[in-house]
């Protein structure tokens, strides 16, 4: 019964190890829920481990969603993105990025842009 309880466990750990190995965004530049006071020229989105964006997109409230192009080709744990001239508003930078361990995560960040 000992043997039994000890494999229950030990897989237990195992499964938990694993369902953390997906990349997740550790910080963002600009940060989530921030105000900037000039139009960045790039977003930074550092992950917990190396993933490659699949697809990432920018969208103004109220607008449709832009295509980022020219992502990076291969894994990195921090990735920049060009972003397009902004006009003041209300942002949301959201992607894809493939993990290591061949799990799609998607993700978002908010932020705004006010000139005042």
């Amino acid at each position: 019964m000992r043997s039994s309880t000890l494999l229950s466990v030990l897989a237990l750990v195992a499964f938990v190890g694993a369902a953390h190995a997906h990349a997740h965004l550790t910080k963002s530049t600009p940060a989530d829920a921030t105000v900037v006071t000039a139009s960045p020229l790039n977003i930074v989105l550092r992950f917990s481990e190396p993933a490659r964006l699949m697809v990432a997109w920018i969208q103004r409230s109220g607008e449709p969603k832009q295509k980022l192009t020219r992502l990076p080709e291969k894994a990195a744990a921090e990735v920049t993105l060009a972003l397009p001239p902004l006009k003041p508003g209300a942002y949301v930078v959201s992607w894809r990025a493939l993990s290591d361990d061949g799990h799609v995560t998607p993700g978002e960040i908010h932020f705004t842009f006010s000139q005042h």
